[in-house]
């Protein structure tokens, strides 16, 4: 009998022991993913409909939110995302195998015919259907393979399909409270997309204050059990502010800052409690000028005189503290389409020159409209302009605005001068044409973001043909070509190419999750 009871009692212990073990490593477990970040960026998503505008803040939204076919990596190589695979099947069709595991966070499972209804929105997105103008169609195989058809042959099938997050067509099918198609895209008109969100990305959204926070959370039906991140709730405060975003950082406030202002670069870099991530960037900074609102841009003398008059070397070397490269063109170096013959050409006498010769010398006065928290320093950048044109007697009335402001203005073109970054969204120099200086054309969205109204109608042809040449030395020669006529036609002010920087707190591990994208993979973020 005392055998039974102490082998009973051994039995109890070890039962106990277990469950304390067990108890254990469920907390250990639950601890490794409770970690919450402290995220500021200079602005907050727009809308959470991810089509209803082409920008950094809805695209860096995206891939928090839903999860692309495949996305770009450090080194600009592709990785497998929604799509495990894809080949070629002919010269017009790539094809792609899609993961059977994945989970809207509405519980809708995601299979080809979500893709095919994204595809068919991306087309009808007055921002986004200039990047898919040279596809045909996305046919369905079977529910988890899709053909993605071109017009013609199309050298950017793959740089395209990281543009395609696919969203959940359940969803968004039916009608929302003001009788509206819930899956209807528009800019500005407070759409059932833009206030609800059903991706496949790694976080849902819980809470939203426009321009004031925004609360993503852990998604637990996540299909990557890959990934290593283990931060389960992320706190977006919006710092318009660049040094108060600086002074959250350094006070512990926040986490992680974007982007950090070139005047803080210094201070940062000595600061061991604190991670600084620096990359060249390709982002270029520009102005536009509107062709349709002043007679006098439409004088290819003026244009030059203008950007004659614009010292971007000075604007890179005062403003941004050294932090970008002086531009002389859109296609910064290492893109197929740069052409390392064309210089800046700062001339003010030059610029006086060409004024008098089109009858100008006294000047005459524009509006000019920028941002201002939208790129590194815009709105200083803004005021050195309008200060460079004033020397040759162009008198400049300077609004800034914030971007969620900025941005339907733009769409309006309410100003003369007004200015406008670009990061091409394939990686390419053509699509830095496409959007900014094709002719607009509302059917194929082109010229999407050309708020100049400048047209050439060479540099269309140009552009059209670079998009079916797939011998890469052809297609340099075509695109180094139209980079050579905008500049001899002056058809924008080119300042130069914005470098990108993050900062964090040192146990934020950043730089695996960064990018010359400005896409940071958050849902792939360590916190130790």
């Amino acid at each position: 009998m005392e055998k039974n009871t102490k082998k009973t009692n051994a039995k109890a212990l070890l039962l106990r022991l277990s469950v304390v073990l067990l108890l254990s490593v469920s907390l250990l477990s639950s601890l490794a993913w409770s970690k919450t970040l402290k995220l500021a960026y200079d602005a907050d998503p727009i809308s959470l409909d991810p089509h209803e505008q082409l920008s950094g803040g809805i695209l860096q939204y995206s891939h928090m939110v839903f999860d692309p076919l495949l996305r770009w990596t450090q080194d600009l190589k592709f990785e497998a995302r929604l799509a495990e695979r894809w080949q070629r099947i002919d010269p017009l069709t790539m094809r792609f195998y899609l993961r059977r595991d994945v989970t809207f966070h509405s519980g809708n499972p995601m299979t080809a015919k979500d893709v095919k209804w994204t595809f068919n929105r991306l087309k009808e997105s007055p921002d986004f259907k200039g990047i898919f103008v040279n596809f045909e169609d996305l046919k369905i195989i079977d529910d988890y393979t899709i053909d993605l058809k071109t017009k013609a042959r199309y050298p950017l099938v793959l740089h395209t399909a990281t543009y395609i997050f696919p969203m959940d067509s359940k969803f968004y099918s039916g009608k929302d409270s003001q009788g509206r198609d819930k899956g209807m895209v528009a800019k500005e008109a407070n759409t059932y997309a833009s206030r609800n969100a059903s991706g496949t990305g790694p976080f849902t959204i819980t809470a939203r204050q426009q321009g004031v926070k925004v609360v993503f959370t852990r998604f637990s039906g996540y299909w990557d059990k890959a990934s290593k991140g283990n931060v389960s709730e992320v706190i977006l405060t919006p710092i318009a502010e660049n040094s108060t975003r600086v002074a959250a950082l350094l006070s512990g406030d926040v986490d992680f800052i974007a982007p950090v202002p070139p005047t803080d670069l210094a201070k940062l870099r000595k600061n061991r409690k604190l991670s600084l991530v620096e990359l060249a960037g390709t982002r270029i900074i520009t102005f536009q000028l509107n062709q349709n609102r002043k007679n006098e841009f439409k004088d290819k003398r003026v244009r030059q005189a203008i950007v004659y008059a614009v010292n971007n070397k000075a604007i890179v070397s005062k403003i941004m503290k050294g932090f970008a490269s002086v531009a002389a063109q859109q296609s910064p170096p290492g893109y197929l389409g740069h052409n390392s013959n064309l210089e800046p050409r700062f001339n003010l006498n030059k610029a006086k020159a060409l004024m008098k010769e089109a009858g100008y010398a006294e000047g005459f006065s524009v509006t000019m409209m920028a941002p201002n928290n939208r790129y590194v320093n815009d709105e200083k950048i803004a005021e050195a302009v309008a200060s460079m044109l004033a020397k040759i007697n162009i008198k400049v009335s300077l609004k800034t605005v914030p971007k969620a402001q900025y941005w339907p203005a733009f769409d309006k073109r309410e100003a003369d001068i007004m200015m406008i970054g670009w990061h091409s969204d394939t990686e390419d120099s053509a699509n830095f044409t496409e959007f900014l200086l094709m002719t607009p054309d509302k059917e194929t969205g082109y010229g999407q973001y050309n708020s100049g109204n400048y047209s050439n109608p060479k540099v269309d042809e140009l552009v059209l043909r670079s998009s079916t040449i797939v011998d890469e030395a052809e297609r340099k020669k075509v695109l180094q070509e139209v980079e050579t006529l905008l500049f001899n036609d002056a058809a924008f002010i080119p300042l130069h190419w914005q470098n990108l920087a993050w900062a964090s707190k040192r146990n934020v591990m950043i730089k695996p999750i960064l990018n010359v994208q400005n896409f940071p993979y958050i849902g792939d973020l360590v916190i130790k």
